[in-house]
């Protein structure tokens, strides 16, 4: 048995998952819609850089993503290339919507200091693209999700970052090191390939290696736990890349005695709760 008690999932908002089956459905392929208004947003993720689309009705119209290494636990570390795959991504949603980017909202981890946070709005702004809007990831996930109590957990690459939800509003945030790369590490170093190869199986999804990630969930588990303190958090929310793994939900709640649940597509809550913001 994967964990260590059992606990009944927290209702998981059919709004939300609907919104993203549908989402799934528009990578490069942009739906119809009979609002003109389009929103975007650009996800500075660790392995990749995200462009999310959404009409004025808030229904998802168009992704798109890049492998990036650009930037590292949300601090831009090379700029050139961020801004390069962000000019990409505009150039291929400008031909395929037919529209031009003038302006889009991007985010970055609580965690990240407001001066190297500002990098996120520069590289925008060097792709040609205005910044609308520059805000953390866990708020953009709530955009989206609108839990109304709870814990959002947002896992990017590098680091853990958790919101305090109470009566819809987030009343606490933080951000802890340890994210979806220690489990590439762990990856990698068990089944003998490079951390690249690691990341593109774990976000597959299509083979279970929760009984090899299992030790990096729990660690990942532990920082929630830290994050949440003295909160009587009742439920937690997973969103990102990392807790694609199967039973990732499952190991969370084992190791800390809170329902637990992971949401379909969960790689794309936050990209396009950027763009909703």
């Amino acid at each position: 048995m994967l964990a260590r008690t059992k606990l009944p999932q927290p209702a998981v908002s059919p709004k939300a998952t609907e919104f993203l089956e549908v989402a799934a459905a528009t990578f490069r392929n942009p739906a119809c819609s009979s609002d003109s208004s389009i929103s975007f947003g650009v996800d500075l993720g660790t392995a990749t850089i995200v462009l999310t689309a959404v009409d004025g009705q808030g229904h998802p119209v168009y992704w798109d993503s890049l492998p990036c290494q650009a930037v590292r636990d949300g601090v831009v570390v090379n700029f050139g290339d961020a801004v390069a795959a962000v000019e990409r991504l505009k150039n291929t949603a400008t031909s395929a919507l037919g529209s031009e980017i003038s302006s889009a909202a991007t985010a970055f981890p609580p965690g990240v200091p407001e001066a190297e946070a500002r990098a996120c709005r520069y590289v925008l702004e060097n792709a040609g693209i205005t910044c609308r809007h520059l805000g953390d990831e866990v708020s953009a996930a709530q955009a989206l999700l609108r839990l109304k109590d709870g814990a959002i957990v947002d896992v990017g690459g590098g680091s853990t970052g958790v919101g305090i939800v109470v009566n819809g509003i987030i009343v606490a945030i933080d951000d802890q090191p340890g994210g979806g790369h220690h489990l590439d590490l762990i990856l990698a170093g068990a089944l003998g390939i490079s951390v690249e190869e690691a990341e593109e199986r774990k976000r597959r999804g299509d083979q279970d290696y929760s009984h090899i990630l299992r030790p990096g969930i729990e660690r990942i588990a532990s920082s929630i736990l830290r994050q949440i303190g003295d909160y009587a958090v009742q439920s937690i929310h997973l969103v990102g890349g990392a807790v694609r793994v199967p039973h990732a939900a499952l190991i969370v709640a084992g190791f800390g005695g809170i329902r637990t649940c992971a949401y379909p597509h969960s790689e794309l809550v936050t990209p396009f709760g950027i763009a909703m913001s």
